[in-house]
């Protein structure tokens, strides 16, 4: 064991404050990574502030983050993947019970057993797992993914998380060239969305309230942007769109979109609102459309994942921050304001 840097919350209305952690000395199959960014992410906000307490109550201290990039330091007797000095990725997932029948099938997220990243139990140290605001990080080789040598660093944090969130459901849904794709809202996850549907070869539309988001859509990969309040402009859409990821987290009206699907057509939720969206039944049944939701991807896709965005030059659009920033992004996050993610320069960490 030994004692490393972090960022933590002692409290639910605590600010996030320099302190040290414990991390596990290095096992046979284990891999020691030096954090370089860790982007953040708004589920960060929700766990600090334990305001997911129903399903996931959080046990402080709270160390967050789960988009991590970083160099290998040191491995395991065991491992083969890795060596010093590579550079590796750790997403929302650091273990899971790998034999059950979603782990077989290389879809981890779904373990009735994993381990998450953070506030989550730590079967090796006690207490709770601690995140990526930290100088360092222990994790058993195959929970760490590889990261393209010709992608930007602070862009690339975001990718485990806002990346795999909207690449997995376009892979499973088959979104591929010369389909119509919309995405609903751009922030963090839509822009996302937004890049990974252009270079699958989509026609892609985004949908915003904001019509001053246009200049930034067509700069992202639209193709064309829609102001969803306009009923006109929407109906000149109904029932065109084989694929529609919405990425919004606030109440707003489902069926508008659900209109805009031809037939089998499928609109994906990724933004999670915090009340049920009322969905009209018929909407679905005439057309045979679908709607589905999804989280992350599993460890193949997200490498997957990651390879596509080292062939495709894919990044998040990040605004960089040192960690004693920290605290002021997460008020600014909640007033949207950052194109369109905070990643974390964690060499300012080594300062405290």
């Amino acid at each position: 064991m030994y004692q490393t840097k972090a960022y933590s919350a002692a409290s639910a209305t605590s600010k996030l404050a320099s302190t040290t952690i414990a991390r596990r000395d290095p096992a046979e199959h284990d891999v020691q990574i030096d954090i370089l960014f860790c982007g953040i992410c708004h589920s960060d906000l929700h766990q600090v502030r334990n305001e997911w307490s129903g399903v996931m109550p959080t046990v402080y201290p709270c160390v967050p983050g789960h988009e991590i990039v970083g160099r290998v330091t040191k491995v395991g007797s065991s491992v083969t993947k890795f060596k010093a000095g590579d550079l590796a990725a750790v997403g929302c997932l650091v273990d899971s019970d790998r034999t059950c029948p979603e782990c077989q099938a290389g879809l981890e997220q779904f373990c009735p057993n994993l381990t998450l990243t953070y506030n989550f139990p730590d079967k090796h140290l006690g207490g709770v797992t601690y995140g990526g605001y930290s100088d360092s990080v222990v994790v058993d080789e195959r929970f760490v993914l590889r990261v393209p040598s010709n992608l930007s660093l602070a862009g690339a944090a975001p990718l485990l998380c806002a990346g795999i969130t909207t690449y997995s459901p376009m892979r499973h849904w088959g979104v591929t060239k010369g389909q119509k794709v919309g995405v609903v809202g751009l922030g963090g996850l839509g822009h996302m969305g937004v890049k990974f549907a252009h270079a699958l070869g989509a026609h892609v539309v985004v949908f915003t309230t904001s019509p001053n988001k246009k200049d930034d859509a067509l700069r992202l990969g639209a193709d064309e942007v829609v102001v969803s309040r306009n009923a006109e402009e929407m109906q000149k859409h109904a029932g065109s769109f084989n694929f529609i990821l919405d990425a919004v987290s606030a109440d707003h009206d489902i069926n508008a979109f659900i209109q805009l699907l031809r037939r089998d057509g499928n609109i994906t939720l990724v933004g999670a609102p915090d009340k049920p969206l009322p969905v009209g039944v018929f909407g679905l049944i005439f057309g045979r459309r679908s709607l589905s939701g999804s989280p992350i991807g599993g460890l193949p896709e997200t490498q997957e994942m990651l390879d596509f965005c080292g062939k495709h030059n894919i990044t998040a659009d990040v605004e960089v921050i040192p960690i004693q920033k920290v605290n002021e992004a997460y008020e600014r996050l909640l007033k949207s304001d950052v194109k369109y993610r905070f990643s974390i320069d964690m060499a300012s960490l080594k300062s405290e």
